[in-house]
C-alpha cells in the first residue's frame, strides 16, 4: 500500500512540476533572448512580467477554437494530442537523484526503473515526427503539409547520428538503465575530475556529446534548424492550420522534448545527478552558496530600486532565496536536495544553451541541414562508436 501511495505522490508532482516548468519555460526564453538582444522582454504582466504565461494561457483557453471545414478532423484533432501525450510518456523512466529514504521507506526518484529506459526513451521520441507528419497531412493544406515533409526527413537524417551517439556510453556502461548508467558514472580521477562519460576512460565522450548535443537541436525542431515551422517560408509550418489550445499543444511538446533530451545528455554524459566535484571539497554547500548570493542580489536591487514596484518585489524573491539557503544548509536535507539540484541545474545550462542559440544563430537552408547530418554529423558519430568499441574492447570499460 506503502508503495502505491508513494508512486502516486511522486506522479503528482512530477506532473505539477512539468506543468510549471512547461507554463514558464517560455517566459524565461523570451527574457533571455531579450537580454541577448538588448531587450526589456515580458515586463507588463505582473512583476518583472511573470504573470506573462498565465496570460498567454487564460488567451489561448478563451480564444475560438477554429476546425477549417477541408480538414481530416479524426487526424487534425489527434496530432497535437498525441504530440503531448508522447512529449510527457518520456519522463516516467527519467530519475532525478538517488534512492532516498520518505517516512521509513525507501523510494527512487523516479516513476519507473526499467532496465531497457534508454531504448523506452529512444522508442517514444522518435514517434514524436508521427504527430507532426499527421498534422501537417491532416490540415490539407500546402504549407503544413511542407513543415510536415520536412520534419520527417529532418527527423529520420538527425536520429541516426543521435543513435550512434548514444550507443557510445552505453558501450561504457554496458547497461540500458538510466540509473545504472549515472551510477557507473560515480567518483572522480586523482581525486578531482569526476567519471562522467565525457571525461570517463578508456574513451573519453567528448565527441559523442557534441555529436548529441547538436542533433538534439534538429530532434526538437530548434533553431538554427527548425525547418518544418520556417515562418518566412512556410507560415508556421505544419501547425499553421491550428488555433486555440491545439496551437499550444505543439509549443508544449517542443517545450517538454527539450527537457527530455536535455535530461537525456545530462544522464548519458554529464553524470546525472552527481556532483562535479566530490562532497568532501564542499559541492553539498554549492546550492547555499548560490542562493545567499542571488539573495543578497535581489535585495541590494531591492534597496536601491529605480522603479516603484522593484522596491515591493525584490525583497520577496530575496526571502524566498534565503529560505531556499537555509533549507539547502540543513546536513539532513543535503543528501536529500543536492542531488535533483545538480541534475536540474545541468539540464538548466542545457536549455540555457538551447535559448542562446535561437537569440544567436541564423536558420540553415535545407540542403545545409540534411548536408550537414549525412556529411557531417553522421560519420562523426560513426568515428566515435567504433574508436569507443575498439578502446572498450582492448582495455575494457571503466
Amino acid at each position: 500500500m506503502e508503495y502505491y501511495l508513494i508512486s502516486a505522490v511522486k506522479a503528482a508532482l512530477l506532473m505539477g512540476f512539468l506543468l510549471l516548468t512547461l507554463l514558464y519555460l517560455q517566459w524565461i526564453e523570451r527574457k533571455v533572448i531579450a537580454h541577448v538582444q538588448v531587450r526589456i522582454g515580458p515586463s507588463r504582466v505582473g512583476p518583472h512580467g511573470l504573470l506573462q504565461p498565465v496570460a498567454d494561457s487564460l488567451k489561448l483557453l478563451l480564444k475560438e477554437d477554429l476546425v477549417p471545414p477541408h480538414v481530416n478532423k479524426f487526424l487534425y484533432l489527434l496530432a497535437p494530442f498525441l504530440a503531448v501525450t508522447l512529449a510527457l510518456l518520456s519522463f516516467a523512466v527519467i530519475p532525478f537523484g538517488p534512492e532516498i529514504e520518505v517516512f521509513g521507506v525507501r523510494t527512487r526518484l523516479q516513476l519507473a526503473d526499467l532496465d531497457i529506459a534508454v531504448l523506452f526513451v529512444l522508442a517514444v521520441s522518435s514517434m514524436t515526427v508521427y504527430a507532426i507528419v499527421l498534422a501537417g497531412w491532416a490540415s490539407n493544406s500546402k504549407y503544413p503539409l511542407l513543415g510536415a515533409l520536412r520534419s520527417a526527413a529532418q527527423m529520420i537524417s538527425y536520429e541516426l547520428p543521435l543513435a550512434l551517439a548514444v550507443a557510445a556510453p552505453l558501450l561504457l556502461a554496458n547497461t540500458l538503465n538510466l540509473r545504472e548508467i549515472v551510477e557507473r558514472q560515480d567518483g572522480f580521477y586523482l581525486g578531482l575530475l569526476p567519471r562522467w562519460n565525457v571525461f570517463q576512460l578508456p574513451a573519453p565522450q567528448l565527441l559523442g556529446f557534441v555529436v548529441f548535443v547538436v542533433a538534439m537541436f534538429a530532434e526538437t525542431n530548434r533553431v538554427p534548424f527548425d525547418l518544418p515551422e520556417a515562418e518566412n517560408e512556410l507560415v508556421a509550418g505544419f501547425h499553421a492550420e491550428y488555433s486555440s489550445m491545439k496551437f499550444a499543444a505543439f509549443f508544449m511538446a517542443e517545450y517538454a522534448n527539450m527537457i527530455t533530451i536535455s535530461a537525456m545528455a545530462t544522464l548519458l554524459f554529464l553524470g546525472g545527478w552527481l556532483p562535479p566535484w566530490p562532497a568532501t571539497l564542499g559541492s553539498n554547500w554549492v546550492p547555499t552558496a548560490l542562493f545567499l548570493v542571488a539573495g543578497a542580489l535581489a535585495l541590494y536591487h531591492g534597496l536601491n530600486a529605480a522603479r516603484a514596484r522593484d522596491r515591493r518585489t525584490l525583497p520577496v524573491v530575496a526571502a524566498a532565496f534565503f529560505g531556499l539557503a537555509l533549507l539547502f544548509a540543513v546536513p539532513s536535507l543535503q543528501a536529500v536536495l543536492a542531488p535533483p539540484f545538480w541534475f536540474l541545474a545541468k539540464v538548466g545550462l542545457l536549455l540555457w544553451i538551447f535559448m542562446w542559440v535561437r537569440g544567436t544563430l541564423p536558420r540553415f537552408r535545407y540542403d545545409q541541414l540534411m548536408r550537414f547530418a549525412w556529411g557531417t554529423l553522421f560519420p562523426l558519430g560513426v568515428l566515435n562508436l567504433v574508436a569507443t568499441g575498439l578502446l572498450v574492447a582492448v582495455f575494457g570499460s571503466a
